[in-house]
């Protein structure tokens, strides 16, 4: 059975100022910034939610669809899922529209300013998630806001289960919006601030949160993760990686060891665990996508590191 992974594709232009943005950005010109920065450093990469969690939940063996809207210069991309044998029959291509797309550029104390253009992602509603055949599990990740509302309700009206994944989309719906998000779904999967952010707008804790779902799922980055469910809060420790070199695409990868430990049934300590190991693999290595793994090397450092198999 197949998970569906709706969420964005993208190109990530990443470029570093060999340099500190304060040392040419002065307060006192701040309302008539007019700033440029020379950034001999560059590369791209492939990525977005979408792309970044299919790429690891096939890692793991999975069946991920990916559904997405992308634009006129996506052919790159399109080579590369060719190339992965990850099915492209539900990503859309919009004539007229760039791929979404950011451009990220780091000074020396790696701050970042960056520049998103959403492109087709903004048409993600075209797309139906009864398109779709032979679906066990979903997960609505960032994407196109109509797009998200839509395709929440279709997995629900499907009774197909999904996790409801709002990352940096969250700021785009009110209180009310989030919470009919947290009725639909079946699970919620949040990073520490996103879980600050939703108790905000929506006025409830997280356990009263957690209620509502199966499992409510919260990423700490190096302090691991914790997973409300059943009135208990498990902590999932962290895995240590074996460098720290880019956290870019992290959060996508623990998702889709989730995706994983869910559609085969397993508990949630493994569960937890696994998603664990696969964002410390991810974190090794630049950019969302470029960490290469069997999964019988991903089986055997989760026995090395936790002395159980989860196959």
């Amino acid at each position: 059975m197949n998970t569906l992974i709706c969420g964005s594709l993208a190109y990530d232009s990443i470029m570093v100022f060999h340099d500190q943005f304060k040392n040419h950005i002065l307060p006192e010109q701040i309302h008539i910034l007019n700033v440029a920065f020379l950034v001999p450093d560059m590369r791209r990469e492939f990525g977005g939610c979408a792309g970044n969690i299919a790429y690891n939940l096939q890692l793991l063996g999975g069946k991920p669809l990916i559904m997405a809207a992308v634009g006129d210069d996506f052919e790159p991309y399109a080579q590369r899922l060719e190339r992965l044998e990850l099915v492209q029959t539900h990503v859309r291509r919009v004539s007229g529209s760039y791929t979404a797309q950011a451009f990220i550029t780091t000074d020396l104390d790696d701050n970042q300013i960056t520049a998103f253009h959403p492109g087709a992602m903004s048409f993600s509603h075209h797309n139906h998630v009864h398109d779709a055949s032979n679906v066990a599990l979903g997960i609505v990740a960032p994407d196109g806001r109509d797009g998200m509302l839509q395709h929440a309700r279709e997995f629900h009206e499907a009774g197909v289960p999904f996790v409801f994944d709002p990352g940096q989309g969250l700021p785009m719906f009110n209180g009310a919006e989030l919470m009919d998000f947290v009725a639909l779904a079946d699970y919620v999967a949040l990073n520490d601030y996103e879980a600050k952010l939703l108790q905000e707008r929506t006025g409830k804790t997280l356990e009263q949160l957690a209620g509502e779902v199966r499992a409510l799922i919260v990423t700490l980055g190096a302090k691991g993760s914790v997973i409300y469910t059943g009135g208990k809060m498990l902590e999932i420790p962290c895995v240590e990686a074996a460098q720290v070199v880019d956290p870019t695409g992290c959060g996508d990868a623990y998702r889709a060891g989730l995706l994983y430990g869910i559609v085969n049934g397993m508990d949630w300590e493994m569960t937890g665990r696994l998603a664990g190991l696969m964002g410390s693999l991810k974190i090794a290595s630049r950019g969302g996508q470029n960490h290469v793994h069997s999964r019988e090397e991903i089986s055997a450092l989760f026995k090395q590191q936790f002395g159980t198999s989860f196959e």
